[in-house]
């Protein structure tokens, strides 16, 4: 039996939103999906989510959603994270300490369970906890995991929760660096059905299914207006870069010349043994 998985990249803003909420419906019924992540965290203009985001990204569609660095942007969230139904969202799992919210989850959807885990890149980001080590944490020591600092060094094999449902592991690795986010689908080959790459906004032509079974790309893309900045108004962006005046960032205005776009990642996952088979970029106006 073949799964179907949707990942889709960034929702920057209004327009992401909007065409979030046009597009996915239909791609996940013409392509039969069974799972879909959606990563929300530049769904409030840009910068965090709010909870009428939230509700909107699930009622398009997504089974889960995974976020980033900008998660905490909008602190009114906070409690949204940690609150009844908040298990629905995720932050990075590798933030020090017991930060509010959860890291990971376990979902059953049509008798099938899937492991979501939210991880973020340390290089030319802010320096917080190891990722490699978090993902170890969750992935020996299971359930527990949720009480241990993440930090906590742990090489194993998948728990016994992971072998008694024959769980699918995702991860959504909120990232800066290529190198640091290919080492760690390399570093995942085999333990992960998919590690995709988030945050750049800007989709790469690298999806490849690696050696030991784990569908790779290093980033989804943005789901928002193409023809702009990372999905921001080109023209502050490049007053940004020329002037080096932190002018305040907007999204930009989906217009003919530069519509809105969905961008993410199709991929194809063995029930039996939770490895890809087959990975294909999405780019939907």
């Amino acid at each position: 039996m073949v799964l179907k998985l949707i990942m889709i990249g960034d929702v920057v803003g209004e327009p992401g939103l909007a065409v979030l909420e046009k597009l996915l419906p239909s791609l996940i019924r013409d392509e039969g999906a069974d799972f879909v992540v959606v990563n929300g965290e530049n769904a409030a203009a840009g910068f965090g989510i709010t909870e009428t985001d939230k509700t909107r990204i699930l009622n398009a569609g997504a089974d889960i959603i995974t976020t980033g660095n900008h998660v905490w942007e909008k602190r009114e969230f906070w409690p949204v994270l940690d609150a009844e139904g908040g298990e629905r969202i995720l932050r990075p799992a590798n933030y020090p300490g017991k930060p509010v919210g959860r890291g990971w989850k376990l979902i059953q959807k049509n008798n099938v369970p899937w492991v979501v885990i939210n991880l973020q890149g340390r290089e030319l980001m802010t320096p917080i906890d190891c990722p490699f080590r978090a993902f170890s944490c969750v992935e020996t020591l299971g359930a527990q995991a949720t009480e241990i600092h993440p930090l906590l060094d742990t090489e194993g094999t998948i728990p016994d929760l992971l072998k008694e449902t024959g769980a699918i592991v995702l991860v959504d690795f909120h990232a800066e660096s290529t190198r640091e986010k290919e080492a760690l689908g390399f570093y995942l080959d085999g333990r992960a059905a998919v590690v995709a790459g988030t945050h750049t906004h800007v989709q790469t032509a690298d999806e490849r299914v690696l050696p030991r079974g784990t569908a790779y790309i290093t980033d989804l893309g943005m789901t928002g207006v193409s023809g702009g900045v990372i999905g921001m108004d080109a023209a502050v962006c490049q007053d940004r870069a020329r002037t080096q005046v932190l002018y305040r960032m907007t999204c930009a205005v989906p217009t003919p010349a530069q519509p809105s776009e969905l961008q993410g990642i199709l991929v194809e996952i063995d029930r039996e043994t939770g490895k890809a088979v087959s990975i294909r970029r999405l780019r939907v106006s």
